[in-house]
């Protein structure tokens, strides 16, 4: 999709969003990448995965995505015989406990959300390479003196061997000479040498070698001569204990090997996991629900909300905007300068917009004074439907919907270019010429303040033509302007429509609020009179544009009041189609619901008819954990004789539920072991 047109939207800071909710990195670089599909059935796939979560996180049934790392370098470090450090091996085995984990939580999703469920099939089994790390290392990353005979023989040796310096040492501590030449009388280490710290006067009076002089000269630091044979002793074995600890992490290092072409895969199921998990966060915090989506071209939005606009007024710490910023247009980066501008804090809330388009029309001319709030609701068009293809939920009511677009092109804001020296009507006219080479019949194209910047006159001869061209293309277009003459496109093409934004006079601030149907005015000398220009000036101005516009206005006035009217009557159609959909599936859900109930009906009573002495079976009444076993059945009074423990009772057929019974297996098989150390020649 045209990159430069999910700039302009912010498309980045939305996806910013979604990866500040994700749980680890896996989540947040997937959110990071997320890319507009364009194939039907995979955005429909993204949605309804992600609502499954939506619903689970409500019924409070969210994964537990602790102790989740993104290993996979580790696990191709280790597919190529690289060796891993015991830190890393700790990572990985504890995302491995993790992995584990969500694979059990899969599992119980299955049953009321299938396609989580389905993310099962994709996740491997490691529990015995997480147990081979985890019988080696502590947690603190440290191997342990059992991982290996070897090691625990070379560790009890170190031991005898430090005993015997430390009581040696302790014992030269006892002579009144030695202690006379020490600076505090205790022995310390340096490195991995047992030294005394002796005062530099008494260099002389302690046979040894320096290990190290404090910063001050006062002290040196002496190994004694006469533990100077355990000393090499003791660093034999250290070379022997980390020769031995090398070879155990080059074992474990292997069994990472040996399942990394099955771990990446499940990493990567992981990764998309964490994302959906992060999705449905986004969507619950924001309050919001998939879209319908079609492929008739019908793009119907209801109470939709800029993502972005209300980010900001939550002072969304992903977003990082400071709460009262001193330049709005500094707040909102690159691409949003409008959107902040327009709604910075002054309002409490995001204003919901109405929007329609490809039900009687496909193109949309939105009019109305230069304030900003028809900039918004081009930007929230533009980048819900984005969002709906990358699979993300969107701010809207029930009952919008959204086709599956090509493309969405946009031209918004000012793009003067001073490296290539062109101005912004320059900059505006490639830009469109651009658009209008890419777009297609399954496009949306939107294009902000069309034939501003030059002449007004032939500014409005090249908004008509361009409006042509996007007629004849038959695309799905939203176009803003506040050049009078292309008011009256919409009135001579059937195709077209005019909308407006509504502003309020007194505050001169827009209200944010689209009227399809409606024709934007102005309000320039409104506006002026409010701003305490001269009246004898506004007066003028009027009877200049009475002159002006004829006896035309009032048949406009007319024709848009009708339009008005009709658009009021589709709004509320479109409302009750929705409120009636809403009906039809909750009437579907409840005789669904009526339909397996009564199956489970009939599959119980056929169970219970067929229960026979010996058969284990519940007995609700007496705990679902304490099942029973069958002693005799009286079909005449329809009761039977259950033993549950070492008590038998007389309970009706009606009460038992039935338990399939498994054929009891000829011979307990083993249970299988992990890799063994001791298996392993390094």
């Amino acid at each position: 999709m045209d990159r430069h047109t999910l700039e302009l939207l912010g498309v980045s800071k939305v996806l910013a969003l979604v990866a500040a909710r994700a749980a680890c990195s896996l989540g947040k670089e997937a959110a990071r990448g997320l890319e507009p599909s364009g194939d039907f059935g995979a955005i429909h796939a993204r949605h309804a995965v992600t609502t499954e979560m939506v619903e689970a996180m409500r019924s409070g049934l969210r994964p537990p995505l602790g102790g989740l790392h993104d290993i996979r370098p580790l696990v191709r470090r280790a597919q190529v015989g690289a060796m891993l450090e015991a830190e890393e091996l700790a990572e990985v085995a504890e995302t491995l406990r993790s992995i584990g984990g969500l694979a059990v939580w899969l599992e119980r999703m299955g049953d009321n959300f299938p396609r989580l469920g389905g993310m099962r099939a994709e996740v491997g089994e490691y529990s015995s390479v997480s147990t081979a790390i985890e019988g080696c290392l502590d947690n603190r990353a440290k191997v342990l003196d059992t991982a290996s005979r070897r090691l625990s023989m070379i560790r009890r040796e170190m031991e005898e061997v430090e005993e015997r310096i430390q009581e040696k040492l302790r014992s030269m501590l006892r002579s009144p000479d030695v202690k006379r030449a020490l600076r505090y009388s205790n022995f310390t280490m340096v490195g991995h040498h047992y030294v005394l710290p002796v005062a530099k006067e008494y260099r002389g009076e302690i046979a040894g070698s320096v290990q190290r002089t404090s910063a001050s000269n006062e002290t040196v630091y002496i190994e004694p001569t006469a533990i100077a044979e355990k000393s090499a002793q003791l660093s034999y074995l250290r070379a022997r204990e980390s020769k031995e600890i090398r070879r155990i992490l080059r074992w474990l290092t292997a069994q990472v090997g040996l399942v990394a072409d099955s771990l990446l895969g499940t990493m990567e199921v992981m990764a998309e996991l964490d994302l959906i998990y992060a999705k449905g966060r986004y969507s619950i915090d924001y309050q919001m629900r998939a879209p319908d989506l079609n492929e008739d071209r019908k793009l119907v939005l209801r109470r939709a909300r800029h993502p972005l606009l209300e980010a900001i007024l939550r002072n969304d710490p992903a977003l990082a905007v400071p709460t009262a910023p001193p330049n709005p247009v500094e707040a909102a980066g690159e691409g949003g300068a409008d959107v902040a501008a327009t709604s910075a804090p002054r309002e409490a809330e995001v204003v919901p917009i109405d929007v329609h388009l490809g039900l009687r029309f496909q193109t949309l001319v939105i009019t109305g004074p230069n304030t900003g709030g028809k900039t918004v609701a081009l930007k929230t068009v533009g980048l819900l439907a984005v969002m709906a293809q990358m699979g993300l939920h969107v701010p809207v009511a029930e009952g919008s919907q959204l086709p599956v677009f090509d493309e969405i092109l946009a031209d918004i804001g000012d793009e003067q270019s001073l490296e290539q020296s062109l101005s912004t009507f320059s900059s505006h006219v490639r830009r469109i010429s651009e658009i209008l080479g890419k777009a297609t019949e399954r496009s949306l194209v939107m294009f902000d303040e069309l034939g501003a910047g030059t002449d007004p006159a032939e500014g409005a001869a090249l908004g008509r033509a361009i409006l042509d061209e996007l007629d004849s293309i038959g695309g799905l277009a939203m176009v803003t302007t506040h050049i009078g003459d292309l008011k009256t496109y919409a009135l001579t093409n059937p195709r077209a429509e005019n909308a407006a934004v509504e502003f309020d006079i007194e505050t001169l601030r827009p209200r944010y609020h689209v009227h399809i149907g409606d024709v934007g005015q102005s309000n320039a000398l409104k506006i002026a009179r409010r701003l305490c220009l001269p009246e004898h000036l506004v007066a003028r101005a009027e009877r200049y544009l009475e002159q002006a516009q004829g006896s035309t206005v009032p048949e406009w006035d007319l024709i848009a009041r009708m339009r008005r009217e009709a658009e009021a009557a589709r709004q509320d159609a479109i409302a009750a189609q929705a409120d009636a959909e809403r009906a039809r599936d909750v009437l579907t859900d409840r005789l669904q619901s009526l339909h397996l109930e009564s199956r489970r009906e009939e599959d119980l009573a056929d169970a219970r008819a067929r229960l026979q002495p010996g058969d284990k079976v519940v007995v609700p009444k007496m705990g679902y954990d304490r099942p029973g076993r069958i002693v005799k059945i009286d079909p005449r009074k329809k009761t039977a004789i259950v033993a549950i423990g070492h008590m038998t009772w007389n309970v009706a057929i009606d009460e038992l539920l039935p338990q399939d019974a498994p054929a009891p297996a000829a011979g307990k098989p083993a249970r299988a072991k992990g890799p063994r150390l001791e298996d392993f020649e390094g």
